[in-house]
């Protein structure tokens, strides 16, 4: 895999900075919690799609059936969450 530019990492910097304050706008857990909790592209897009299913319209009982469903995507981001809930 090639390295990243400094002009990348900059980036890539900024990239995780707005992510995670954005998200925390959604969540109790602050950007810097989001940031330590989720800190590579593939955790933030695992969180991505659990909020995707909570967030969506369904009743609870089709919530529970997409999260059943796609627990295989979502079990990184429901462990690391459900660690730092119950402390």
């Amino acid at each position: 895999m090639p390295r990243k530019s400094a002009i990348g990492t900059v980036a890539g910097g900024t990239t995780k900075a707005q992510f995670a304050e954005e998200l925390s706008s959604l969540t109790s857990f602050t950007a810097n919690e989001l940031k330590e909790l989720f800190p590579k592209k593939v955790d933030r897009e695992e969180l991505l799609e659990l909020i995707d299913i909570v967030q969506s319209s369904a009743d609870d009982n089709k919530k529970k059936a997409e999260l059943i469903s796609k627990i295989s995507k979502v079990s990184g981001a429901v462990l690391k969450i459900a660690k730092k809930v119950v402390v």
